[in-house]
């Protein structure tokens, strides 16, 4: 597969600008391209040249630093170090790994390194299957992006905006990335995210749009939305979307109650969701 953004909304492209991004960041990664830019940060293609100098055979890093209009804040390096923390916390194989935080002493640019991923995003994938994907291959997608999404949970970290440009299916399987929006679920923060936030619409769960606060129902209407439109090629717009034809009738149930615009009505669990999707027999008969 081609080597695309790791970064929301955006594809690999040589031609963008650096900005006032230093091409040699602490004086051990070269700068290539721009894999990807969004509202928040920029990510970057750069070669680890401490790793080449011992001869590593996979040198190529993916650096993520904020975007220019962010970095003026007072708290800048404080928001890209919580999603640094809140990512390198998290051990799975369907996660993105973090390597290392780095200030770049003579820029004073904040950055962090993870691995490079190669692969193709669901909104690329979407792209080339209009009309939704095969349920075998749907299958796959949807049971190991929830098992990711319950393994951040587990941990006590919310995503805040799961989507199609968030998750990239490599050879080896399938792996969710950008954390820019997440947060701890319990306990306290020395962090006012609230200016921040920027939740995609059409993805983020009616009481997020409203004001609300980010919790395990959002992510779960969220993905709920993704596997809608892996099935059905289409957004689940409307108060009662219909069941995809990709989808099998007794999934729907479940799938069905994880999109209720409602959250007092969004009852089922993330691993209720996964055991119905995962099941390769029938249903479970509570969501009949």
């Amino acid at each position: 597969m081609s080597e695309v953004t790791h970064f929301a909304f955006a594809r690999a492209q040589a031609n963008l600008q650096r900005g006032s991004t230093p091409e040699l960041l602490a004086g051990r990664y070269l700068i290539e391209l721009v894999l990807g830019a969004g509202g928040m940060g920029v990510v970057y293609r750069a070669r680890d040249l401490l790793h080449e100098q011992f001869g590593e055979s996979r040198s190529s890093v993916a650096i993520k630093v904020l975007g220019e209009a962010i970095r003026e804040s007072a708290d800048a390096h404080v928001l890209l170090y919580s999603e640094f923390a809140l990512t390198r916390s998290l051990r799975h194989e369907q996660v993105v790994r973090v390597f290392s935080f780095e200030v770049d002493a003579p820029s004073h640019l904040a950055f962090f390194t993870m691995e490079l991923l190669q692969g193709m995003t669901l909104d690329r994938l979407l792209l080339e299957c209009p009309s939704g994907l095969p349920w075998r291959e749907l299958q796959g997608i949807a049971v190991q992006l929830l098992d990711a999404l319950r393994h951040c949970h587990q941990q006590g970290v919310l995503h805040g905006d799961v989507k199609p440009g968030n998750v990239m299916v490599e050879e080896a399987g399938l792996r969710l990335f950008d954390f820019g929006l997440g947060q701890a679920s319990a306990g306290p923060s020395g962090l006012s995210r609230s200016r921040f936030n920027a939740w995609t619409p059409t993805y983020a769960a009616p009481e997020l749009l409203a004001g609300g606060a980010l919790s395990p129902s959002t992510d779960l209407y969220a993905v709920a939305c993704v596997l809608y439109e892996l099935a059905h090629g289409r957004h689940p717009s409307g108060e009662r979307p219909p069941r995809p034809r990709q989808l099998p009738r007794h999934c729907w149930p479940a799938l069905r109650t994880a999109l209720a615009a409602d959250p007092e009505r969004r009852t089922i669990t993330l691993d209720e969701l996964q055991a119905v999707i995962g099941d390769t027999r029938r249903g479970l008969g509570r969501w009949f």
